[in-house]
């Protein structure tokens, strides 16, 4: 008579289970060399893995333990309220994250309610590596050029100064500036260009749009821009454009009560004017794109945005400062500060005079980041509805 289905399989298990109690007590209390033969012989009878046999001669046949180390010490709480941060903060790095939380943590809790005191803990004590692990999965989750409009001002190279490096900057004021097209696939004909000035010390960065690029256009925009500064403006350093190398421009910054240092970087350098040229991404094209915009009435809806863009990340956005830079062997090694704020750094600043701290301050205890973050994309979307 065959058996039954499912019988066979049955009887095998049960004899499984009675050579194991067979067996037992002879390999707990066998030696080591013993216990090997055993273990050998348990394996080729029953067919069992080697782990899997001494699990079950060591009694281990219950649920599996827990991972061994200390138990997780953040969860999801503390993931949910890094994510929103880091997503509206603009997915900065672990490093320039930790010091955001801080900042943000408090507009955080009026927007969203309060969060539990251990919770908070452990969002201001986080480490920057802790911040990876717990947001790999945020950031899998969420997982992102065009074209250079610089075109050389030969005329007055001679008479402006080449300066290659700002290690001797220590106070707010050096401006380096750079101008960024929306001219899409093409440079042909008008269109509306971005001016970036980027302040060396600090990082304060403040924009305007423009329509082309002429003197009268650049130097509205620079005097526009230099009313909102928090500091006086010391000196302007460029790249080689046609846009700043020019009589007109010169005359601005030497015509005046206390005149503004000229300085250009050498052709070809990008690094010359590194401090600027690394906002050409993160200040204009985050923003805006690689479209064309060949629309003069544009610009106003693109200053509305820009005066925006600069209170949130001149603010609450903390950026990362080389401090020294030396070559060993092939290699560069490079060394940053703690990531600040612009207004952090420009509060620690002894060159500011407290009048205009004050100022900042009110502007940023006025702020909230999620109010602007949402003000941000209302323009946004105004703007892409004005290029449709």
């Amino acid at each position: 008579m065959l058996p039954k289905k499912g019988e066979h399989g049955s009887m095998v298990q049960q004899s499984k289970r009675e050579y194991l109690a067979a067996i037992l007590k002879r390999y707990l209390g066998a030696g080591r060399l013993y216990k090997q033969r055993i273990l050998d012989e348990f394996c080729k009878i029953c067919g069992y893995h080697r782990k899997h046999a001494i699990r079950l001669l060591n009694g281990r046949t219950g649920p599996r333990r827990r991972k061994p180390g200390r138990p997780p010490r953040y969860g999801e709480a503390e993931r949910k309220a890094l994510e929103v941060i880091w997503l509206t903060a603009n997915r900065p790095c672990s490093k320039r994250l930790k010091a955001a939380v801080p900042i943000w943590l408090p507009h955080y809790e009026r927007q969203e309610g309060a969060l539990p005191v251990s919770v908070r803990q452990n969002l201001l004590t986080i480490s920057a590596r802790s911040l990876d692990r717990l947001l790999k999965p945020v950031r899998r989750r969420h997982g992102t050029r065009g074209r250079c409009g610089t075109r050389p001002g030969s005329l007055l190279k001679q008479q402006i100064p080449i300066r290659t490096e700002h290690a001797d900057i220590h106070a707010p004021g050096m401006m380096e500036a750079d101008t960024v097209a929306h001219c899409g696939a093409s440079l042909a004909g008008n269109f509306v260009w971005s001016l970036t000035l980027t302040d060396i010390f600090s990082g304060w960065t403040t924009l305007r749009a423009v329509w082309n690029k002429g003197y009268e256009g650049i130097r509205a925009a620079i005097e526009d821009m230099e009313a909102s500064l928090p500091f006086c403006l010391t000196g302007f350093h460029s790249d080689n454009g046609g846009e700043f190398l020019n009589h007109h421009l010169i005359r601005y910054f030497d015509e005046r009560h206390l005149p503004v240092s000229f300085s250009r970087g050498r052709p070809y350098h990008k690094d010359d004017t590194a401090h600027v040229e690394q906002k050409n991404y993160t200040h204009v094209r985050l923003l805006l794109g690689y479209s064309r915009m060949e629309d003069p009435a544009l610009i106003p809806a693109i200053n509305e945005l820009y005066r925006a863009w600069e209170l949130f990340n001149n603010l609450f956005c903390p950026s990362l400062k080389l401090v020294k830079k030396e070559k060993i062997g092939s290699r560069y090694r490079k060394q940053y500060d703690a990531p600040q704020t612009p207004y952090h750094r420009l509060m620690a600043s002894p060159d500011l005079p407290e009048p205009l701290k004050t100022h900042i301050t009110e502007l940023f205890c006025n702020h909230n980041p999620f109010t602007l973050r949402r003000y941000i994309d209302h323009l946004q979307e105004k703007i892409i509805h004005q290029l449709r």
